[in-house]
């Protein structure tokens, strides 16, 4: 199943900021882990996010976070993230169950 990536206006903002090398690896990374198994967790990359409902999922790509929802079949980017930013990111918008 070939799942729609859809970028909440905050990624498109956040995405813009970095270097054109890293915009470049994030969209890669993006197209080979989000676009048809966006919920495989994996040791390394993909995490689901407990005690949250929003965002459900973290994906790493050295040492940028993306923050993400699945819907049906769309993948709804909400964050692009530094390491060091993610938990204050997390805190100020992730939303408890």
């Amino acid at each position: 199943m070939r799942y729609e990536i859809v970028l909440a206006p905050e990624a498109v903002d956040d995405l813009r900021r970095l270097r054109a090398s890293v915009r470049s690896s994030l969209r890669d990374a993006i197209e080979a882990h989000l676009r048809h198994q966006p919920a495989k967790l994996s040791r390394s990359r993909i995490k689901r996010l407990r005690g949250l409902e929003r965002p459900q999922y973290r994906l790493r790509v050295d040492e940028i976070r993306i923050f993400y929802d699945v819907s049906g079949s769309t993948v709804e980017i909400l964050a692009i993230v530094a390491k060091k930013e993610a938990d204050r990111w997390l805190s100020q918008f992730a939303e408890r169950s």
